[in-house]
């Protein structure tokens, strides 16, 4: 029941919230941050219980768990994790303390409601990464919203209301066409929703007009362009915590429904649709990064550079390579973090200065030193420097690209544009840090106070796994191998090609002949010399 757990405790601090009303804020945020912590320390467990040699989904039974539901609909409680889901199920449980502890003093209206709302959202995308079953798999998926409208609807900026019901519609219409390509799927099945036969059960009749249902949905979540246009609303008009979540993990979900669903379900349809979909992620790259340059807002440039990071991921996702996908998958782990430890920064100063304009500010370093410096370890991280989290996912994106460009599965010419969306990401988060940070203090940000306790605690641990992963990449490349060697074959095999992409290390000892013919070295064969 250890995934069950994780995913309902959040749901048992809602409940635990309304019954309990009457209380004070204190005893509201100390519910919820103690729920929030638990569900963290207990999801550890997956990670400590995961074994990284295994194919597919964990037979373990604390890892993977399958009740039937709805029998005569064939529908089943069918929960489980393999190396992709494993780290978003530990990311979105790492967040969300955080994003309580950085509400702490900031929510004062409706501090109850805001609370439940955020613990109602966890749920929803723990469900979101650990569901087997399509059903469930987009009740979670619809669930979220209900969460996510009113934190922005509440507790948003002045155009809340258009940013909410943007960010619905947009939602919804893209889950219309996934119910439809769910049902598809379900009569196909022999009338089951079960996700583990779909992939053994292929290839579906209509793939292609399934992938694009499936794409679709998850395009608009990424959000891949030209479907991105509700994310800087969201983004502008959310609170703090929920720029933090929505960047975080919510976007995450867009991603790992391509890797989970488009590309193990329909790898002929997948691998077709690369010649219009890396176009669109390089579109996505460029016009982020250019469109962030111009932004006079923080808030706004962070958002658009989330368009052009998430286009490195799809990039990475459809290269097709095994390179590529582990380096996307990773590189979602990262943007959570650095793109979310951006939106905690620009919503603390926000809280001093009430205002997020880039022209307000300047010299901050000179009063907020210990501020600057956290902004700049992110800022370095977002653009990708070495020996921080942001390049070691990039450059596996770019090197996943790079081969299967060279083995002719799309033009080399794609990999040069959206490498220029590095150098655009320098430009952009480095020129904003030279003018909020260096210049003239202008007299009315000089009693601006530094980062307190609180805040700097917040913040540690985000640096401390910015700095892990840049480091030592390895201890989170390893567990998620097997699960993208696994995607990477279903789609593969559709091209009837060997797996490209992938480091392979041959053994190259030459042992004696024997029989006494020769003393000559025996070598290897000339496949494995042309490997």
């Amino acid at each position: 029941m250890l995934l069950s757990i994780i995913i309902f405790l959040p749901l048992l601090g809602v409940i635990a919230i309304a019954l309990l009303r009457g209380m004070g804020p204190s005893a509201v945020k100390g519910i919820a941050l103690f729920i929030s912590l638990l569900t963290f320390l207990i999801s550890i467990g997956l990670y400590t219980g995961f074994d990284a040699n295994i194919e597919g989904f964990q037979t373990n039974e604390l890892l993977r768990q399958k009740t039937t539901w709805i029998a005569d609909l064939g529908i089943s409680y069918h929960i489980g994790i393999d190396g992709i889901s494993l780290w978003l199920v530990l990311l979105t449980t790492f967040l969300t303390p955080i994003c309580i502890i950085a509400a702490w003093n900031s929510i004062e209206k409706g501090l109850s409601g805001f609370m439940m709302s955020l613990l109602a959202l966890e749920t929803g995308m723990l469900g979101v990464f650990c569901s087997l079953d399509l059903f469930l798999f987009f009740v979670f998926w619809e669930s979220m919203l209900i969460p996510m409208y009113f934190l922005i609807g509440i507790w948003g900026g002045e155009r809340r209301i258009y940013a909410t019901i943007k960010f619905v519609l947009y939602t919804m219409a893209g889950s219309a066409l996934m119910l439809v390509g769910i049902l598809a799927l379900y009569f196909q099945n022999d009338s089951s929703f079960d996700f583990v036969a779909l992939t053994q059960n292929g290839p579906f009749d209509h793939s292609h007009l399934l992938f694009l249902a499936f794409f679709i949905a998850f395009a608009i979540k990424v959000p891949l362009f030209p479907f991105h246009t509700w994310l800087p609303d969201a983004h502008v008009e959310a609170p703090t915590v929920g720029s933090v979540i929505l960047a975080g993990v919510l976007l995450k979900m867009g991603t790992y429904g391509i890797v989970r669903f488009c590309l193990p379900l329909f790898p002929e349809a997948a691998a077709n649709a690369t010649t219009w979909i890396i176009p669109l992620a390089v579109i996505g790259i460029i016009y982020g990064a250019l469109v962030a340059m111009v932004q006079p807002d923080l808030k706004k440039l962070v958002a658009y550079s989330s368009v052009s990071h998430l286009g490195f991921v799809v990039l990475g996702l459809f290269s097709q390579s095994h390179i590529g996908i582990q380096g996307s998958v990773l590189q979602m782990i990262n943007h959570g973090l650095s793109t979310g430890a951006l939106f905690l920064l620009v919503g603390m100063i926000y809280e001093r200065r009430h205002s997020r304009m880039i022209v307000d500010f300047g010299g901050l370093a000179k009063r907020m030193p210990i501020f600057a410096t956290f902004f700049l370890i992110v800022t370095l991280s977002s653009i990708g420097l070495p020996g921080l989290n942001g390049f070691v996912g990039e450059y596996m994106i770019l090197l996943g690209s790079f081969i299967n460009a060279v083995n002719g599965t799309f033009s080399i010419w794609y990999v040069v544009f959206a490498t220029t969306g590095v150098i655009l990401a320098a430009v952009y988060m480095l020129w904003m840090f030279q003018r909020v940070m260096f210049g003239k203090l202008d007299s009315t940000n000089e009693s601006l106070p530094d980062l307190n306790p609180r805040e700097i605690v917040l913040l540690i641990p985000i640096i401390a796994l910015i700095f892990w992963i840049g480091v030592y990449p390895n201890s989170f490349l390893k567990p998620m191998k097997m699960s993208v060697d696994e995607v990477v074959k279903k789609v593969d095999t559709t091209q009837n090609t060997p797996a490209v992409g992938q480091l392979e290390y041959i053994d190259n000892t030459v042992e004696p002949l024997q029989n006494n013919e020769t003393d000559k070295p025996m070598l290897i064969n000339e496949e494995e010399q042309s490997k």
